[in-house]
Order: structure tokens, then C-alpha cells, then sequence
């Protein structure tokens, strides 16, 4: 890995000293605001599979796809003064966790807003491993960044299905941060049948395990108060990219 390059202006202090009348000001250097961005980004804690994601990468295929990525663009615009998160549901490989991903980047970059990311099941095992003799971190120490963040992404929620002691840990959770109007992304595999409409029975019948089922209703309830459902139908992108490969 090669070494980080050092500021020529500053040799890495993040301060110029200027003259100001005779006497001498401190400034703060350009590169502190990209050393701050990158420090940002550092911390959000995104899988190396997806930190190449952006919205100008993300492949429309479909209406839903034109609709979602419009939908994040207004997200990124409006930030701070949006007042809910979004909620992308859709079958798996259709781009739901790029979309989120690329949206937190995107907010760093622009807004310096402080992200996180998390899979909904590594969130429950690292909450659950503080319960163990041997750690050496307690449950505030996983749940301080997620509670703080500005904006969360709690990915592939319902992978892990509920039991009494999950669903109030994510109530927790997810209450905690509705009470502080912090904003949540949240991406689902699976669909909320009281959602279905007419022209939609092929993805229900694909999966028989609904929202409700995997996280209980009054998670739901919370999630769709806090929320602007964003919901995404299509192929597999990476179904199709695996046969692709296969062509001679």
C-alpha cells in the first residue's frame, strides 16, 4: 500500500499561516475538507463490493428503475431538510443496496454528512457478540456510530428471522433514531403484501415470507411512518452478468 500523500501547503497540519495586517492568522487548509470527506467515508463502513457505487453507474432497465434513482437525486437535494428515508423493496439483484450505498456517498461528498452502513445481520451478530466474556466491546459501543450517524443504511432487513429478542433490539434501534429524526435507509428482499396490487402476483408468489413475517408489525408500522417505500421490480442483475459471462 503506498503512503498517503502529504499536503505541500501544509505538510500535513491541515493549516496555512497567513498575514493579515501585520499580523498572522491561522487558515484552514484546502486539503482539510477532503481529508475530512475521506475520513467520513473511511468510517461509513461500506463493503468493498459496493464503494465503487454511485447514481451515475446504477443500469436502468425498467420504469421502477428510472423511478428509484429520480427518487434518491430529490433525496440528495433535499438533504438536511428531508423529513423521511426510504424503504427499497424489491427482489434480490435489482440494485436496491447499490442505490443506498451510492446515496450515502454521494451525501458524504456533497452534504458531509456523517453515514453508516450495515447489514441487518451483522448488526444483530456484533450486538449480540457483546454479550459474550470475552469482548471487549459493550452493547453502546456497537450502537453509539448507529445511533449518531446522520443517515444509516440498514441493509437486507428480515435476512435474519425475527425472535422476540431481534425484533425489540431493531425497535430499539430504529425508535431511538426516529425520536432523534435521524434519517434510515433500509433494503428489503421481502415484500409487503399489504402492498400488492393487480400486475405484481409473480414476485409474491416468489416469496411466500412477507415483511411483517421476517420483522413483525409494529417494526413495520415504525418503518413505514419514518419512510417513502421505493419499490423496484426486474431481473437479477447478477444472474444475468454470470450467464453473460458463459457466452462464447
Amino acid at each position: 500500500m503506498s503512503e498517503p500523500t502529504v499536503c505541500g501547503k501544509c505538510q500535513g497540519t491541515g493549516w496555512l499561516i497567513e498575514d493579515a495586517g501585520g499580523s498572522q492568522v491561522a487558515k484552514r487548509c484546502s486539503c482539510f475538507g477532503q481529508r475530512w470527506k475521506q475520513s467520513l467515508l473511511d468510517q461509513a463502513n461500506i463493503p468493498r463490493r459496493y464503494q465503487a457505487c454511485t447514481l451515475d453507474n446504477f443500469e436502468v432497465h425498467n420504469d421502477s428503475h428510472k423511478a428509484a434513482l429520480k427518487i434518491c437525486r430529490q433525496f440528495i437535494k433535499n438533504y438536511p431538510a428531508q423529513e423521511v428515508g426510504l424503504l427499497f423493496i424489491g427482489p434480490c439483484g435489482v440494485g436496491k443496496t447499490h442505490l443506498a450505498v451510492s446515496v450515502i456517498q454521494e451525501l458524504i461528498r456533497a452534504k458531509d454528512a456523517s453515514c453508516i452502513f450495515y447489514d441487518f445481520r451483522d448488526l444483530i451478530r456484533e450486538i449480540q457478540s457483546t454479550f459474550t466474556p470475552e469482548s471487549t466491546l459493550s452493547e453502546s459501543d456497537v450502537l453509539e456510530p448507529v445511533f449518531q450517524s446522520d443517515v444509516l443504511v440498514l441493509d437486507e432487513l428480515g435476512a435474519k428471522r425475527t425472535t422476540a429478542w431481534v425484533e425489540e433490539t431493531v425497535f430499539y434501534i430504529i425508535n431511538h433514531r426516529y425520536n432523534h429524526k435521524k434519517l434510515t435507509l433500509f433494503t428489503t428482499n421481502y415484500p409487503d403484501t399489504d402492498a400488492k396490487e393487480d400486475g405484481r402476483d409473480a414476485f409474491y408468489k416468489k416469496e411466500p415470507d412477507n415483511l411483517v413475517g421476517r420483522i413483525g408489525e409494529r417494526l413495520r408500522s415504525r418503518i413505514y411512518e419514518m419512510c417513502k417505500v421505493v419499490e423496484i421490480q426486474g431481473e437479477d442483475y447478477r444472474k444475468i452478468a454470470k450467464q453473460a459471462s458463459y457466452r462464447f
